[in-house]
């Protein structure tokens, strides 16, 4: 049962078409508590929003209102209200924070420090390893990973976190009722059990194209600083990184190799004053955050490497190249790539081309 008795006025606030966040915040600067919105009628309402006041007193579908009050009672969900005590003070500080958050899992994991993990949807082999090994190492730390549930990069740093047995939050840009996209189901389900998913939007809000950006905000006010693994300078990674910068958080990049798109967009971050990471622990540094250190292991057996892994180095690389690199004929070459393949330490990519992972 949700514990706010006024819930329904929230949602009589917040779910008519055409009344968005900013009108909704200056309903509430104006009269106080939703409730207070609609005692005060329809003209004094008008006063304050003009004409908007009509799509706010003639919304009639008490069933949606019915629908998401019933979605907050089942277990493991929260309709968390700009009211509430366990609303997340992080988001207060943004300038747009919304007025309901949708929560599936633990609401208390938004109230803990957290970082995000952002990058390409199309990551390479080698930037989904990165993101899950820093996410891995930072959510052993007890930073909650942040980022949004999508394919590539976000994933993997979901992954990384749950690895680590440590919660995560996932930030969606549909209803919490839908998961997009429908390939990270299992990974959703994952999260929703020993982590959080978190949304903006009522049940039933389809994926559409203009709520994902939206979402960056949150992604980036729920966090203590944004780690971008891997972006073209297109990516919407740039718009969480720009928007984190905006509300005072930190932001960090991982260079990559010069040739590499979606390398692109981390060293233009760079460029502009991000923090160069090569290590979880320059992320910890930055954020002020100790780490107990790790009991002495025992030394690790040099082990000579792979004359081809040499000769790939850490760029990828075409087939021609490395025969031009190593002398060897064609065939002979793809066989040993197969057993490194195969044994998980390079990664085929679109174009002919190999990729060194680790």
């Amino acid at each position: 049962m949700n514990g706010d008795p006024g819930l329904a006025a929230w949602l009589r606030l917040t779910l008519p078409a055409g009344i968005g966040g900013e009108t909704q915040r200056k309903l509430l600067t104006a009269f106080g508590l939703p409730e207070a919105v609609f005692s005060a009628g329809y003209s004094a309402v008008r006063s304050v929003i003009g004409a908007k006041a009509d799509l706010l007193f003639d919304f009639s579908d008490p069933a949606a209102v019915d629908r998401n009050i019933e979605w907050s009672r089942q277990p493991g969900n929260r309709i968390l209200t700009l009211a509430d005590a366990d609303y997340p003070p992080s988001l207060l500080e943004i300038a747009d924070p919304p007025p309901l958050l949708y929560v599936r899992g633990n609401p208390a994991l938004l109230l803990q420090p957290g970082l995000a993990i952002v990058g390409s949807r199309n990551a390479t082999p080698q930037g989904n390893q990165t993101a899950e090994s820093f996410a891995r190492k930072l959510a052993a730390t007890g930073l909650t990973v942040v980022s949004g549930l999508a394919l590539g990069i976000d994933a993997a740093a979901h992954r990384g976190a749950l690895a680590a047995a440590r919660n995560t939050i996932a930030v969606i840009g549909t209803g919490p009722d839908r998961i997009y996209p429908a390939r990270n189901r299992e990974l959703a389900l994952q999260i929703a059990e020993r982590g959080a998913i978190v949304s903006e939007f009522p049940i039933g809000t389809p994926a559409l194209a203009a709520n994902f950006p939206k979402r960056n905000r949150l992604i980036a006010g729920l966090s203590r600083g944004v780690l971008v693994v891997e972006a073209a300078t297109e990516s919407g990674s740039l718009i969480t990184a720009r928007l984190a910068a905006e509300q005072g958080r930190e932001v960090f990049a991982i260079p990559g190799s010069i040739h590499s798109p979606v390398a692109r967009g981390c060293h233009r971050l760079i460029k502009q004053g991000a923090k160069l990471v090569e290590t979880a622990a320059d992320v910890l540094e930055e954020l002020t955050i100790s780490i107990a250190s790790p009991s002495p292991a025992a030394p690790r057996p040099i082990i000579d490497e792979h004359p081809l892994l040499t000769a790939l180095g850490h760029d990828p690389a075409n087939l021609d190249e490395l025969v031009a690199r190593t002398g060897q004929a064609a065939d002979q070459l793809l066989i040993a790539l197969l057993e490194l393949e195969l044994s998980g330490q390079i990664a085929p990519l679109p174009g002919n081309r190999y990729q060194r992972l680790g």
